[in-house]
């Protein structure tokens, strides 16, 4: 994602013109799959995973929420920023943004980060969830 975020962002002129708009189309649908096949499929996997058996259902309700919470954040985000920098040039009822070629390099960034701390993800190992956990038979008893 943050590979196809910066081939938008960096030439973001070159895709503006006419003739490049299938090129822009495909680069963005890939930044999508990607989006679906990598980050996406994680959001559901990990808090299965990481989180105590007698804690999971609840700590995957709250990191759901605070995915969804991050994607509105995230949606409103670009919308805003993605205004022209000229007051004038911004759609009605919108503060001046950083353009569209900022907010994809902004997107690029923090699509980064997020690569970056999938790696502070423990990893199970072969472990089973009650391994990890931490919870054995023995405790129940």
């Amino acid at each position: 994602m943050t590979v196809f975020m910066f081939a938008l962002a960096f030439p973001y002129n070159y895709w503006t013109h006419k003739d490049h708009l299938i090129g822009f189309v495909v680069l963005y649908s890939l930044t999508f799959f990607f989006a679906n096949f990598g980050p996406n499929a994680t959001t559901f996997v990990v808090p299965a995973e990481i989180f105590p058996a007698r804690l999971r259902s609840t700590c995957h309700g709250i990191s759901a929420a605070a995915g969804k919470l991050g994607a509105m954040v995230g949606a409103f985000g670009f919308l805003y920023l993605a205004q022209p920098q000229d007051k004038t040039k911004a759609e009605a009822g919108f503060p001046a943004g950083i353009g569209v070629k900022n907010s994809l390099i902004v997107l690029g960034v923090v699509n980064f980060l997020g690569l970056l701390f999938t790696f502070f993800v423990p990893e199970s190992k072969g472990k089973s969830l009650e391994e990890l956990s931490g919870e054995t038979n023995e405790e129940r008893d």
